[in-house]
């Protein structure tokens, strides 16, 4: 994949759980399942949302619930056509779409 390109990133937090597992996990498997080109899920260490709350990983305040971000990057109409099955997992957070121009996309030599 080279060109245009569409990044959807999803931001929850690090407690969010779907059916006792971690809420990232079940989206970036249901994202593999849906043939997208690939997921990605990095952890903050500080942010805040629609709560106004800041969660952080300094010691001293001892938050839990980090900002979680998932982002995947695909074709637009494969990215969309996977909207209502978030529609059915996050219950709190917030979903992007963006335009994105892919430079280099390489996989592993099978």
């Amino acid at each position: 994949m080279e060109g245009p390109a569409t990044r959807l990133t999803i931001y929850i937090g690090e407690d969010d759980h779907w059916h006792h597992k971690p809420l990232y996990h079940e989206i970036v498997r249901r994202a593999r399942d849906a043939g997208l080109a690939g997921a990605s899920v990095l952890r903050g260490v500080e942010g805040y949302g629609a709560s106004s709350m800041i969660h952080t990983t300094r010691i001293l305040s001892l938050s839990e619930d980090l900002p979680v971000v998932i982002v995947i990057i695909d074709e637009e109409r494969k990215l969309r056509a996977f909207l209502p099955q978030l529609d059915e997992l996050i219950g709190e957070g917030l979903v992007t779409l963006d335009k994105v121009e892919v430079v280099r996309h390489v996989g592993r030599p099978e």
